[in-house]
């Protein structure tokens, strides 16, 4: 790891907390899909350039991501302390992996977190998690219930920080006054064509609380980046730059104050490797509003 393009010390402090991340994260929704070889080509390429961080979720693969991550990490138990695990639970599919869920529903009771948080080490093959997120906010939460897992997790050492991911500030604010463990970040969904988060009070909330939030989606899907591709505008101020549509989107949100830690959900290893491109591009103001400009089809008010 010593000779990765970015290095360990370039790991970024988040919400001023012990929890260091790598600046863009690479998410494991889809991995189920690659063989192990390609898996195995993506988490190198991500090594390469120094993205250390890795995004998971319980439910992945419907119950089956983790454990393909799982078998990279059992023959590279060396590499553990040089990387960051994060995980998600709350949400119950119906799934062939779990024949006992008769819905879809979501469960944040203490029983069920502890559970899943000891399914997901035995998937991902580890000792403990560095960060755990609440998937989503369950309307039957029991806040008390979920703070005593955190702390309960935290004792044992099977997790060392906690967030949550999709909440609301009041839904945030709730939690974080319950809990003895401090949350650490909201991940939500937040890019160039779903910029919501940005005017409605939810950034503000995380940066008048120190906290950084993390982007799911943070290029708004193949679709909406492909739509940008042969723009004239958008070519014009990628050249500007010298990086790709992609990178150009991703270095649109980091311009943002909030200091937006984004999940990447590619599974290109190339892709990988030229990500990190987007942090050395810093976007002037006029081109950062003329791609907003460009993505909502109107000019701000």
């Amino acid at each position: 790891m010593e000779n990765r393009k970015l290095s360990m010390n370039q790991l970024k402090v988040v919400s001023n907390s012990p929890l260091k991340l790598s600046p863009l994260v690479l998410g494991k929704w889809h991995v189920n899909e690659l063989t192990q070889a390609k898996f195995e080509e993506l988490i190198n390429a991500a090594l390469d350039v120094g993205i250390t961080s890795f995004d998971h979720a319980d439910i992945y693969g419907g119950y089956t991501c983790e454990s393909v991550f799982g078998q990279w990490m059992k023959g590279n138990t060396v590499l553990r302390d040089k990387i960051q695990l994060i995980s998600k639970c709350g949400i119950k599919l119906i799934s062939d992996q779990r024949p006992s869920h008769r819905i879809q529903h979501y469960d944040t009771t203490k029983a069920h977190i502890i559970s899943s948080v000891e399914q997901s080490l035995k998937n991902l093959q580890t000792d403990y998690l560095d960060l755990l997120l609440i998937h989503r906010p369950d309307p039957l939460m029991p806040v008390e219930e979920v703070s005593a897992a955190f702390s309960q997790l935290k004792e044992q050492g099977k997790v060392l920080h906690f967030g949550v991911s999709n909440f609301t500030n009041i839904q945030f604010e709730l939690l974080s006054k319950y809990s003895d463990q401090p949350l650490v970040t909201n991940q939500i969904e937040i890019s160039l064509f779903k910029s919501e988060a940005m005017f409605d009070g939810t950034l503000d909330y995380l940066m008048a609380n120190t906290i950084n939030p993390m982007a799911w989606s943070p290029l708004g899907g193949r679709e909406n980046v492909m739509s940008l591709v042969e723009n004239q505008e958008v070519k014009r101020i990628a050249a500007k730059y010298g990086v790709e549509t992609g990178n150009l989107l991703l270095s649109w949100l980091l311009k943002h104050p909030s200091a937006i830690i984004p999940v990447m959900g590619t599974m290109n290893p190339e892709r990988v490797r030229s990500s990190v491109e987007s942090l050395n591009t810093d976007m002037e103001r006029e081109d950062w509003f003329e791609l907003l400009e460009i993505a909502r089809g109107y000019p701000i008010p």
